[in-house]
């Protein structure tokens, strides 16, 4: 999340043709902050709701964390609107498999990730347009 509050001082972003409906510099850490709470506590509902067959979800749930923490580096480390449009692509269908396992188990802790489901498909919506526009 550091890493997110950094990277609105880069000249290169701040630059860039922003898409319509581009949220101000100053919602990205609050919103992270909100979502990452929401994804711990999915996965605290989640492990400790008794399961046979749990482990898809934790896989799920590795493959979109570890898809979310390398999109900001690809995105604004790398300047590559293009293989950062890629990951979080896979990133929307990672964690669409994390809510539908979670729910499976838990319905508390598939509909808690909700809203960070919502706030990636906006921020595709968003990388998608920064490639187009620039």
């Amino acid at each position: 999340m550091f890493y997110y509050i950094n990277m609105f001082n880069s000249a290169w972003y701040n630059n860039l043709i922003k898409p319509a409906f581009a949220p101000p510099n100053s919602l990205f850490a609050p919103a992270w902050a909100f979502l990452y709470t929401t994804i711990i506590i999915a996965l605290i509902i989640y492990i400790s709701k008794p399961h046979n067959n749990k482990i898809s979800g934790y896989i799920y749930f590795g493959i979109q964390l570890v898809l979310n923490l390398i999109w900001s580096p690809v995105f604004f480390g790398l300047k590559s609107m293009g293989f950062a449009l890629v990951i979080i692509i896979l990133l929307d269908i990672f964690v669409f498999f994390t809510i539908r396992k979670f729910y499976s188990v838990s319905k508390i802790s598939g509909l808690i990730l909700i809203p960070y489901f919502l706030w990636i498909i906006f921020a595709t919506y968003l990388n998608a347009g920064y490639l187009i526009l620039n």
